[in-house]
């Protein structure tokens, strides 16, 4: 429930609560949103490097609402992914089943980060991300570090990809990366 400035629960239908984003200078008191939570349930600020930062526009601010695993709502079950077979984009291919990267059909020998680094990047081409989402998405919301980590990985994976293909990784300037095959 990330969003600019904070956020309120209304009321869409009865029995039923939504976030809504609230205009800029709109406060709203946290203890409000305490009535809208289940029983036992807990409302934690969210870290802000979990949280996505966009170029030019405001820091946002989040909450992450803790609910006891008795109390989840039963939602239907969601079909199981299949497995994912590899993925080729440009000269680079995935193989996620097997957690093995190609280049040119030839294997790469990477760390865990550097696989999971190299499979964001190649599943959404031409897509820039930033470096706090990147730590987010890749290194997950408990990794306490900072950009610099990225930019480590990122150079790393340019080596092994090599001379030919390192041109792949592509550098945004003051925003982040992207997979360009």
């Amino acid at each position: 429930m990330a969003h600019t400035q904070t956020a309120s629960l209304t009321a869409v239908r009865p029995g039923r609560h939504r976030l809504r984003a609230v205009d800029p200078n709109e406060v709203v008191d946290l203890s409000q949103v305490a009535d809208f939570l289940p029983p036992g349930a807990t409302l934690l600020p969210a870290p802000q490097h979990a949280l996505p930062t966009l170029p030019g526009r405001p820091p946002m601010v989040g909450y992450l609402v803790l609910v006891p695993a008795d109390q989840q709502p039963h939602l239907p079950a969601a079909p199981a992914p299949a497995p994912a077979a590899a993925e080729a984009q440009g000269p680079v291919t995935i193989d996620g089943v097997q957690r093995i990267a190609l280049v040119d059909g030839e294997a790469l020998d990477l760390t865990y980060l550097e696989f999971e680094l190299l499979a964001h990047l190649v599943a959404h081409p031409h897509r820039v991300h930033t470096r706090d989402q990147l730590v987010t998405t890749v290194w997950g919301y408990g990794h306490v570090g900072d950009g610099r980590t990225v930019d480590v990985h990122v150079a790393r994976l340019r080596r092994k990809l090599g001379a030919e293909h390192r041109h792949t990784i592509q550098t945004v300037r003051r925003v982040g990366y992207k997979y360009t095959p």
